[in-house]
């Protein structure tokens, strides 16, 4: 349950089926409503029947949006062609959305919910491991804009958010590891125990042992969780959840999409731990040990060919600016994560240095 002043919001449902899907729907007060699944080309295939045949037992008209899946999607433009969808079959304002996907799924859709008729509720009903993990828990909703990600968004929780593990079984072995980005990032930056749990046990997570993976899921949403209650709206802690996002937004426009955002963070949490050694708070054996377990999970420790000059002004470009300066999350210790505005440009080129050598 995600909560506000002791208030609920609303629930993270944590199963490994569908089963419980209509029950939960039902008690939110969904028969009869007009619902629409949103989901990609890629999703569909695998979920949306099954998803589909639960809402049209409950909804008075059950309507389907799919959009091609990946990052490039991810517009005001698909969001346009959401909204016409929607006015197209009469939705209103007591109607209701359902992401069914990934990130980008949650973000978009999300997004369009919040700006529908001035907003409309949602569900999310994540099916990678970096949306159960992280996206679709907290209310952030956004769609990237000229190149820039997530430039234009919202606030707007959900009504819910419905997690099926087992639909982790089905991702392919790229966006798993891409998860795995932010499930690390987690420890690092609140919870030394569960981060020494993920290097421990390296091998049955990636084996996919379902078991570890309701420990990893649940682990991560318990502390996205604990920092999202704290600060809803990211006016404080919750720019914790930023770290390796300065410079790894800034990676994964220059990379053109090519690296994921799982990915692109990675690289960005080498750059920010470096960052951290170097001032002296974090050994370097450190460093060390994250680019081992990274590395374990197939996620990339060198960015290529990209120009540092490019990441560095994308940077200065980033929404994460502040008053002209970069809010950059760096670790007092491992477990221990704050927002720092006195990172230099020349230490920002020196921890590039380390996914170039």
């Amino acid at each position: 349950m995600v909560s506000r002043g002791g208030n609920k919001i609303y629930d993270i449902v944590m199963e490994r089926s569908f089963g419980k899907l209509k029950e939960e729907l039902i008690s939110l007060g969904l028969e009869g409503k007009k619902i629409c699944i949103v989901t990609d080309d890629r999703v569909s295939g695998f979920y949306l029947t099954p998803v589909y045949e639960i809402v049209s037992e409950i909804a008075s008209k059950a309507a389907m949006f799919v959009f091609t899946a990946g990052e490039k999607s991810k517009t005001l433009e698909t969001v346009r062609e959401l909204y016409e969808a929607l006015i197209r079959q009469e939705f209103d304002r007591k109607d209701v959305l359902i992401a069914l996907g990934g990130g980008v799924t949650g973000d978009l859709c999300g997004f369009a919910a919040a700006t529908y008729l001035r907003g409309i509720s949602f569900i999310q009903i994540p099916t990678s491991l970096l949306a159960q993990v992280d996206s679709s828990i907290g209310g952030k909703t956004g769609v990237n804009f000229s190149g820039y990600k997530n430039m234009v968004g919202a606030f707007h929780m959900p009504l819910l958010v419905y997690i099926n593990l087992t639909t982790l079984q089905s991702l392919p072995d790229r966006e798993f590891s891409s998860g795995m980005g932010e499930v690390i990032k987690h420890g690092l930056i609140w919870d030394p125990v569960y981060y020494e749990m993920l290097c421990q046990n390296r091998k049955e997570i990636l084996n996919r042992n379902p078991d570890f993976l309701e420990k990893v899921v649940s682990g991560s949403a318990r502390i996205k969780q604990q920092v999202v209650e704290n600060d809803p709206e990211e006016k404080g802690l919750r720019r914790i959840l930023n770290f390796g996002h300065t410079l790894g937004h800034a990676v994964e426009k220059e990379s053109g999409f090519l690296f994921s955002h799982g990915e692109s963070v990675a690289l960005g949490m080498i750059c920010a731990l470096s960052i951290s050694a170097d001032r002296g708070m974090v050994p370097d054996i450190e460093l060390q040990k994250l680019i081992d377990l990274l590395s374990f999970f197939s996620l990339p420790v060198k960015c290529g060919k990209i120009d540092p000059g490019h990441i560095l002004e994308d940077t200065l470009h980033d929404k994460k600016m502040e008053s002209g300066k970069i809010r950059f999350i760096l670790l007092g210790k491992i477990g221990e994560a704050y927002v720092d505005d006195t990172v230099t440009e020349n230490e920002m080129r020196k921890s590039l240095e380390k996914i170039y050598e």
